[in-house]
C-alpha cells in the first residue's frame, strides 16, 4: 500500500514539472501587439533622427556664435566688429529660442556648447585686438557656413512645416550676415 502513494507523488511531480515547463515557454513568447508598441515608441525613423540632429546641431552652432559675438563685442575696439557681433548675437538668440521651442515640443534635449567650440573661444580671448578681429571673423564665417549647410540639408531631407518655416525665416538673413562678415574679413586682411 505504501507503493501507491510514492508512485502518485512521483507522477504528480512529473506532471507539475511539465505544466511549469509548458507555462514558462508560452510566457516567454512576446505579445506581438506589445512588441510593436515598444518598437514604435523607442525606434525612430531616419527622418526623425535627422530632424533631431538638425535641431541639436543648429542650437550648438547658435550658442557658439553667440558666445563668440559676446567676446568680440567686449574685447574689440573696432566698431564694425561690435556692430556685426551685436546683429549676429540678436539673430542667433532668436534662432536659438525658436530651435529650443521646437526641440522641446519634440522631446529633444539641447545641451550646452560643444567642447570643440570652447577651445576656439579661449583662443579668441587671448588674441590681441587685430588678431582677435581676424579670429572672430574667421570663426563666425565658418560657423555661419556650417549653419547654412545645415539649413540647406534639412530643407531637402524633410517636409516638416515647422522646420521648413524656420529655414525660410533664417536662411536669407544668414546668407546676408555671411556676406557682411566676408566683407569685413577682406577689409581686415
Amino acid at each position: 500500500m505504501e507503493a501507491k502513494p510514492i508512485v502518485k507523488t512521483k507522477i504528480l511531480r512529473v506532471l507539475f514539472l511539465l505544466i511549469v515547463i509548458i507555462c514558462s515557454t508560452s510566457c516567454r513568447e512576446n505579445n506581438p501587439i506589445e512588441t510593436s508598441l515598444k518598437n514604435e515608441v523607442f525606434i525612430k525613423n531616419d527622418k526623425e533622427q535627422s530632424e533631431a540632429y538638425f535641431l541639436i546641431a543648429t542650437a550648438n552652432i547658435s550658442k557658439s556664435i553667440i558666445a563668440k559675438s559676446q567676446i568680440a563685442q567686449q574685447e574689440s575696439s573696432e566698431s564694425k566688429i561690435g556692430e556685426i557681433g551685436k546683429r549676429l548675437q540678436n539673430q542667433q538668440n532668436l534662432l536659438l529660442q525658436d530651435v529650443t521651442r521646437m526641440a522641446n515640443n519634440r522631446l529633444v534635449v539641447v545641451a550646452g556648447i560643444n567642447t570643440d567650440n570652447k577651445g576656439d573661444l579661449y583662443e579668441q580671448i587671448e588674441k590681441n585686438d587685430n588678431n582677435l578681429n581676424k579670429a572672430y571673423v574667421d570663426a563666425v564665417a565658418t560657423s555661419l557656413a556650417e549653419q547654412i549647410k545645415l539649413f540647406e540639408s534639412i530643407s531637402r531631407d524633410t517636409n516638416d512645416r515647422m522646420i521648413l518655416k524656420l529655414v525660410l525665416q533664417y536662411l536669407p538673413e544668414s546668407y546676408q550676415l555671411l556676406r557682411e562678415v566676408a566683407q569685413i574679413r577682406e577689409q581686415i586682411n
